[in-house]
């Protein structure tokens, strides 16, 4: 990522915005993604990897759909073919881990260690990308991050092996945002969107088929349909913020993730937030909102 050939678009003030908009609208696609996931493991029993194969597979197949729809060039034209597999090995880590996660984990669980990847990715953009994040956003990140402890910290005889599931996750995220913005803007972000699932739909073939379990009703299959069409769309925005402005100033709003996971956790699945997690969140959604007015600040310049 440090021998780029282009600088990345740092965006103008206006275009940050906008890319803090697409983020958000994205970070609720993946909520509802991740939802959609847990629901079918937990109540359809669908194995892990079949469920992870599907999403792939749907979201190719969507994708498709739109790109013959639209008469598009090639999916595959891309003047960056190892770094675009590479991206892909690492959304496939970061979503075989997460559903892995989530078949143990409660919503806003999960989404706790998920959350250290603002942080990772502010702290490594300096060195990889040359975007250096200021003393006060990172101070909004780390505010951000103890919002995040205080909702879901429970004490360390509370702790689940499966949260290794979500760190290996975590890690393999950061990577992947990171990769993002370096190859943003060099190839068409259909083509990134496409390349994004090649190796899960690929690579998760035999396993899920040996594996295989047939979805039990008509309802179970639409929610597999569902899982292309979340993280087709979401990956769709998630590619254009990273398009219009720097990661530093897109990876802090990853927090509001945890707003939508509660509250499909409690609709979903009758989780219902205590008051640690309130006054999480209340923390959480105070940073985020400073992050934005920071940027109408920058805007006003």
């Amino acid at each position: 990522m440090t021998g780029s050939h282009a600088t990345p678009h740092t965006g103008s003030p206006g275009e940050r915005l906008r890319a803090i908009a697409l983020m958000l609208a994205a970070l609720v696609l993946f909520s509802c993604l991740d939802t959609t996931a847990k629901f079918l493991v937990q109540r359809h029993g669908l194995p892990v990897v079949e469920v992870v194969w599907l999403r792939f597979l749907g979201q190719i197949a969507y994708m498709l759909a739109i790109w013959k729809a639209l008469g598009m060039s090639s999916l595959l034209q891309t003047s960056q073919p190892a770094a675009q597999l590479l991206r892909s090995a690492l959304m496939l880590g970061t979503t075989a881990f997460n559903f892995l996660a989530l078949a143990h984990l409660r919503l806003d669980q999960t989404i706790t260690v998920v959350f250290l990847t603002p942080l990772t990715v502010a702290l490594l953009a300096g060195p990889l990308l040359g975007e250096w994040v200021g003393w006060r956003r990172m101070v909004a990140i780390l505010t951000g991050f103890v919002g995040v402890v205080i909702a879901v910290w429970r004490g360390a005889d509370s702790f689940d092996p499966a949260f290794l599931y979500s760190f290996g996750s975590m890690l393999c995220y950061a990577a992947f945002m990171l990769l993002t913005r370096a190859i943003a803007g060099r190839d068409l972000p259909f083509v990134t969107l496409f390349y994004s699932m090649l190796v899960g739909a690929v690579g998760m073939t035999p396993f899920a088929i040996a594996g295989w379990v047939t979805p039990p009703s008509v309802s179970a299959w639409l929610l597999l349909a569902a899982l292309g069409a979340f993280g087709g769309t979401g990956h769709f925005l998630f590619i254009h913020a990273y398009r219009l402005a720097p990661a530093s100033v897109i990876a802090p709003y990853l927090y509001f993730q945890l707003v939508a996971m509660v509250s499909l956790g409690y609709v979903v699945f009758g989780d219902v937030p205590d008051l640690r997690t309130a006054i999480g969140l209340a923390v959480v959604v105070g940073s985020g909102l400073y992050l934005f007015a920071r940027e109408r600040v920058m805007s006003a310049r």
